[in-house]
């Protein structure tokens, strides 16, 4: 291809992206979703709670399902004024314990409603939410009605497999994570500062 060419493509498509630009003029703050069986959903929150934090917001984080092992990103985020509160329990199918696993998440699920109503708070990352919901622990409604009436300028990530459909259906932005190989898989065991 020639370079003239090519500067027209390019031309072309700059005209195409700055004309989408210029329409975007909604300010706002959205309702992500990071879902799909893929790993690297929690990790990518984390990406865009960490540039947050560094351009001066106020983030808050909500861990459903996650236990008491080391986390890397509360230990690097913490210090920074994120607040960080955690379900704690572990993994629903270590407790096996729907009536505590319920509790638990009802308690934590308090500080995620205090959280999308605090207009200081422009990041609220719910991680884990999708499977307090696939699985009872937290009315679904309950969750549309907070996500709704949250500060209009704050985002809010939800991470999770199996999203529900309602919820997808509110979301701005829907990524999935799909799974093409993983090093468990081929038994290479989890590492602290790695996958965890």
């Amino acid at each position: 291809m020639s370079d003239d060419r090519h500067r027209e493509r390019q031309q072309r498509l700059k005209e195409k992206v700055d004309a989408r630009i210029e329409e975007a003029q909604d300010e706002r703050g959205i309702i992500l979703v990071l879902t799909g069986n893929g790993k690297g959903k929690t990790t990518a929150a984390f990406g865009t709670a960490t540039r947050a934090v560094g351009h001066g917001k106020k983030v808050g984080v909500i861990q459903f399902i996650k236990g008491d092992w080391p986390n890397g990103e509360r230990n690097l985020l913490e210090p920074h004024g994120v607040e960080f509160q955690v379900m704690a329990t572990g993994f629903t199918w270590n407790t096996q314990d729907k009536a505590g696993d319920t509790a638990a998440c009802m308690k934590v699920w308090q500080h995620a409603k205090r959280m999308m109503a605090d207009e200081h708070l422009d990041l609220v990352v719910l991680d884990e939410l999708t499977y307090m919901v696939a699985y009872d622990y937290l009315p679904l409604e309950e969750v549309l009605t907070a996500l709704r009436n949250r500060p209009h300028q704050q985002t809010v990530i939800i991470t999770g497999r199996g999203c529900h459909r309602e919820i997808l259906d509110m979301a701005d932005t829907v990524s999935e994570l799909r799974p093409v190989k993983h090093a468990f898989d081929a038994g290479v065991k989890a590492q602290i500062g790695i996958d965890y």
